[in-house]
C-alpha cells in the first residue's frame, strides 16, 4: 500500500513538471522500466534516489516529508510476504492491496468467496486441483485464506459486500456435511457481523445478466483519496490486477447490475436457509 501510493504520487509530481518516463529516468539514472515500477508500486527508490527524484520533479518539503514516511513504510513486511515461495508476485500484492482496504466488493459465480470460506470448505477447493496444487503446499494455501479473513474482525473491520450465484449455495464443495457448515458460517458472518459484511444472491429465477458465466472479480476500494479503486480478476489459468481506469469502471458497472439481480439481505438469509434445509 505505501509502495503503491509513493509511486502514484511521484507519478503525478512527474507529470505535473512536464516530464516523461524516458527523461525522468536518464535524469535519475535509473531505466525506463525501473522508474514504471516504482510509479507502479513494485519496486522501491534508494534514499538518495527519492531526494533526486524530489528536486527533478519540484516536489514541495511538506509533500516530500509524506514521501519520506511512506518510504520508511515500505520497509515494514505483511504476514503475506512470507508466502512469496508459495504464489506468484502478483498475487502476493493483491493480498497486501487486500488487507489494506477499506471495502471490497466481490463477484463469485459457483464458490463461496474467499473470505467467507470454512477451513474445510477452502481445503476441498485447494485439494481438488491435484494437478496443480501439491499435497505440501494445500496446508500453506488454506492457512493464507485462513489468515486473510482476519480483516473481516479486527479493531477497523473491512466492508465486504459478497455476490454470489445460487449456484455457489448448491454446489456441494467437500461434500454435503462440509457444504451444511459453509452455509451455517455464512449465516453466522450475516448475524455477527451485520455492520460490515452483506451477503447477496442471484437466483436461478434472475435469467441472463452480465455476470452469467462471467470469472471471479473482485472491486477494491481504499481509505486514501490519493488511491484509485483496483479491480481483480481470476481465470483457469490466468489472474491479475487492474488498475486502468476505464477496465475497473466497466467492471463497476458490471458488479451494479449483478447487485440489482440479487436478492435483498433478508432474501439471502432466507434461501441459504431454504438450500440448507434441503440438504440437511
Amino acid at each position: 500500500m505505501a509502495a503503491w501510493e509513493l509511486g502514484l504520487r511521484l507519478r503525478d509530481a512527474r507529470e505535473e513538471v512536464g516530464l516523461n518516463g524516458v527523461t525522468a529516468a536518464k535524469s535519475l539514472g535509473i531505466s525506463q522500466n525501473f522508474l514504471s515500477d516504482v510509479e507502479h508500486g513494485k519496486r522501491r527508490l534508494t534514499a538518495e534516489k527519492l531526494e533526486e527524484a524530489a528536486e527533478l520533479f519540484n516536489v514541495q518539503p511538506e509533500e516530500l516529508q509524506d514521501l519520506r514516511a511512506l518510504r520508511d513504510e515500505t520497509d515494514e513486511r505483511g504476514w503475506w510476504t512470507r508466502y512469496s515461495g508459495l504464489f506468484p508476485p502478483e498475487l502476493i500484492r493483491y493480498l497486501g492491496f487486500e488487507w489494506g482496504a477499506e471495502s471490497i466488493r466481490t463477484h463469485e459465480n459457483l464458490l463461496i468467496p474467499g473470505l467467507l470460506q470454512t477451513e474445510a470448505y477452502a481445503h476441498a477447493i485447494v485439494t481438488s486441483d491435484s494437478p496443480n496444487t501439491r499435497t505440501s503446499e494445500a496446508e500453506q494455501r488454506v492457512r493464507t485464506r485462513m489468515l486473510r479473513q482476519r480483516r473481516l474482525t479486527d479493531d477497523e473491520p473491512l466492508k465486504l459486500t459478497a455476490v454470489i450465484s445460487e449456484g455457489a449455495l448448491r454446489q456441494q464443495v467437500g461434500g454435503r456435511g462440509v457444504q451444511q457448515e459453509q452455509l451455517q458460517h455464512l449465516l453466522a458472518m450475516l448475524e455477527e457481523h451485520p455492520e460490515n459484511v452483506e451477503i447477496h444472491v442471484i437466483p436461478f429465477s434472475a435469467g441472463a445478466h452480465g455476470t452469467l458465466g462471467q470469472a471471479t472479480f473482485h472491486i477494491l476500494d481504499f481509505m486514501s483519496a490519493r488511491l484509485p479503486k483496483l479491480a481483480w480478476q481470476e481465470h483457469v489459468t490466468s489472474f491479475g490486477l487492474i488498475d486502468n481506469r476505464t477496465r475497473v469502471g466497466q467492471y463497476d458497472a458490471t458488479y451494479t447490475e449483478s447487485l440489482q439481480r440479487s436478492t435483498s439481505r433478508d432474501g439471502s438469509i432466507e434461501l441459504i436457509h431454504s438450500v440448507l434445509r434441503e440438504i440437511t
